[in-house]
């Protein structure tokens, strides 16, 4: 697999100027996302959104669960608050369309910059252009392994929370069996199973992949995260239009980095998580290929097909590794053709 390692240092220059996606189309060529339906079950209520009152300058991050939102919440709050080492995303940051929990007053009680957490896909939103939307993805196999160690991990006051609130629509979420693999082969069969997740992936994704070109919609991959902290927390903070002094950057940084979140856990995790979850049910190790030995080649096989069936080549390679294998691939390509 290519790295960002083996591009040439001209065209890492290149990259680096880059915000946008890989492919992203121009803008005007993207329809404005309407919300066509509800989404309803043991996670999620969407009709939450319908009253909403966005402000200005609310900033929405989106993910299918699993894929880098809690990282995304403390780059954000670091980037909203300057770098301050007390700056908390678990008291500021809400998942506004969780029935569980009610959050509206609370965020209408916040005075700094707001930024919400949704799950959701796009078509069940409110999309408004006031807001801007920050959507992170991963390769689909790291998620569902580290899904599979959230739920497996959660206590049974999670599952009384999640599933016997009332007014639950749809079965209740199923705790999985011990074996991450199966849980994944699992998903391959049937993503749209509701006692298995918060609701299916490929549509989720397909939603936020086809808005990228709307001027209000960043979309961020994992393992560019990992590849370079620095370089896409600068593009998110572009993105927010978020100065920050450069004396400041090396603490946004350090942050940010799972060092400093794992070491500081407690604080950085919702205050209900010590009751519903087990260690690293949260905030895990934040690694990526814990699934290589695990699954089988036919595994591989079949799940590369069924991306690239459900999403196209273009949108599988971009959730499979980013912009920078994006970049990579093309280089190594470069490179064979003019041998």
């Amino acid at each position: 697999m290519p790295t960002f390692g083996n591009i040439t240092q001209e065209a890492r220059i290149h990259f680096m100027g880059m915000d946008s996606v890989v492919g992203t189309p121009n803008e005007g060529e993207v329809p404005w996302p309407l919300k066509v339906r509800e989404l309803q079950n043991h996670h999620t209520d969407t009709t939450l959104w319908n009253d909403f009152k966005f402000r200005d300058d609310d900033i929405i991050i989106s993910t299918w669960a699993k894929s880098g939102t809690t990282w995304m919440q403390q780059i954000i709050s670091q980037l909203i608050h300057q770098g301050a080492d007390e700056a908390s995303a678990r008291d500021e940051s809400h998942w506004l369309d969780l029935r569980a929990v009610p959050v509206k007053p609370a965020l209408d009680a916040q005075t700094h910059r707001r930024y919400i957490k949704t799950h959701s896909p796009i078509d069940a939103l409110v999309y408004s252009p006031k807001a801007k939307y920050v959507f992170v993805a991963r390769d689909v196999r790291d998620t569902m392994w580290s899904m599979h160690n959230h739920l497996y991990c959660a206590t049974p006051t999670y599952y009384e929370l999640i599933n016997d609130t009332p007014g639950r629509v749809g079965p209740a979420l199923k705790r999985p069996s011990p074996d991450p693999a199966q849980y994944f082969r699992e998903f391959l069969e049937d993503d749209t199973d509701p006692t298995k997740s918060h609701s299916p992936f490929w549509e989720h994704f397909r939603g936020w992949w086809n808005a990228r070109g709307l001027p209000n919609l960043l979309l961020v991959h994992f393992n560019d995260l990992k590849a370079d902290l620095e370089g896409e927390i600068r593009r998110v903070a572009r993105f927010l239009d978020i100065e920050i002094p450069e004396e400041k950057w090396p603490d946004v940084v350090h942050h940010c980095t799972f060092k400093y979140m794992k070491e500081n856990e407690a604080r950085l995790s919702p205050e209900y998580a010590d009751v519903i979850f087990t260690s690293n049910a949260l905030i895990n190790k934040g690694d990526n290929g814990r699934w290589t030995n695990l699954l089988t080649k036919e595994d591989i096989h079949r799940f590369e097909n069924k991306a690239k069936t459900e999403l196209g080549k273009e949108a599988a390679d971009w959730l499979a590794g980013g912009n920078r294998y994006i970049a990579a691939k093309s280089q190594s390509s470069d490179n064979s053709n003019a041998v």
